[in-house]
């Protein structure tokens, strides 16, 4: 058992001190996850990688409430991901509710590029077409979520989940489809 899979499963068992040990094993790999994200913001985001690493780790480690059991480093990377992809909205709407406006930054598909605007309503729309997704297809939005929010290659998205490359690839494909006629439906 490697020391993070020790460290999840006892910070899953309420040992407040397996966070502070996990930290430092985790920190490298998520601030990464974190800039690769952020890379594709408009220039003049308020939240740097760091920024976003921290808030995403106190909402999975910190606070008062029961600690969730992960299944592996794969897992806490996907939690990590939808961590990170709440920040990001949420700095999005205390945004546009400030009225400063927006960013756009991309979704990259593989051969299809989605426009997104991150201050505006895009960036709400595919949030909420990636919730109404995670009713029906939970691992799909999981892989979205991984794609789009925490920056990871299609590869690296397959091992997180646990997935064959060609489930991934599957996947991403009709993922693609979907959101774009979700997003092309609440457009009209």
């Amino acid at each position: 058992m490697s020391d993070v899979t020790r460290l999840l499963d006892a910070l899953g068992r309420g040992d407040r001190l397996a966070a502070e040990q996990l930290l430092p094993l985790v920190y490298q790999e998520l601030r990464r996850l974190g800039a690769q994200r952020l890379a594709r913001e408009a220039p003049g985001q308020t939240l740097d990688a760091t920024a976003l690493v921290h808030e995403a780790y106190l909402r999975l480690v910190g606070g008062d409430q029961a600690q969730p059991r992960w299944d592996g480093r794969g897992h806490f990377f996907a939690a990590a991901a939808e961590a990170m992809r709440r920040v990001l909205i949420e700095a999005a709407r205390k945004k546009k509710a400030q009225k400063r406006g927006g960013g756009w930054l991309r979704l990259e598909s593989l051969d299809v590029e989605l426009a997104v605007d991150s201050g505006g309503d895009d960036l709400f729309a595919v949030d909420e077409a990636l919730s109404r997704l995670a009713v029906a297809e939970p691992e799909i939005a999981k892989l979205v979520e991984l794609r789009f929010f925490a920056g990871l290659t299609l590869e690296q998205a397959a091992q997180s989940l646990n997935i064959s490359l060609r489930t991934a690839n599957r996947h991403w494909t009709y993922a693609r489809a979907w959101l774009r006629r979700e997003l092309d439906r609440t457009s009209r």
